[in-house]
């Protein structure tokens, strides 16, 4: 069995619209157990894109991430412990552009790579019925969207919910 862990990451816009950095990541297992970090920008940032259309979505400041963000070396030595061992998964490919980007401000290279979650599904068989049904379930928690915290936790927990379903046939992630 292996254990899970969601990963989701806030920028500071979309690649499409500019040179983009992240501001937030966060993680959460597929109980919902979740932690977030606010990643203080480091100087080379400060010059990339930041669109209003983005904190539009995500509701941080630029001003705030000064004041509450972490040092990005802190945010990845943090993230990495975190997710020592376990399996990351994400549901967009831009998470790990941003998790190499947070680890190239640290002269790092980035601790663990990133599986998208359709992966994970595919392999454990889940049919689109199973996911439809799970994430019925997960959206009636009313999670707050586009912070890091909450939107891994909402991806862990949809993947914990599909693995219940199939528990029944054989163990799939460390419970």
């Amino acid at each position: 069995m292996q254990t899970i862990i969601a990963l989701d990451f806030e920028a500071s816009c979309l690649p499409c619209r500019g040179r983009s950095y992240p501001i937030e990541v966060g993680i959460s297992d597929i109980r919902g157990h979740s932690q977030s970090w606010l990643i203080r920008p480091v100087g080379a940032w400060r010059t990339w894109t930041w669109t209003e259309e983005a904190e539009g979505l995500h509701g941080i400041a630029r001003d705030q991430l000064e004041a509450e963000g972490q040092p990005p070396a802190t945010v990845l030595s943090e993230l990495a412990a975190a997710c020592a061992g376990a399996r990351v998964i994400a549901d967009s490919v831009l998470d790990a552009d941003w998790l190499a980007t947070l680890a190239a401000a640290t002269g790092r290279v980035a601790p663990f790579s990133i599986d998208h979650a359709a992966v994970l599904l595919e392999e454990i068989g889940a049919t689109v019925e199973q996911i439809g049904q799970a994430e019925a379930i997960i959206s009636a928690l009313r999670f707050r969207r586009h912070r890091a915290g909450p939107d891994a936790r909402y991806l862990g927990m949809l993947i914990g919910e599909v693995g219940r379903t199939l528990r029944a046939e054989r163990p799939l992630f460390d419970w």
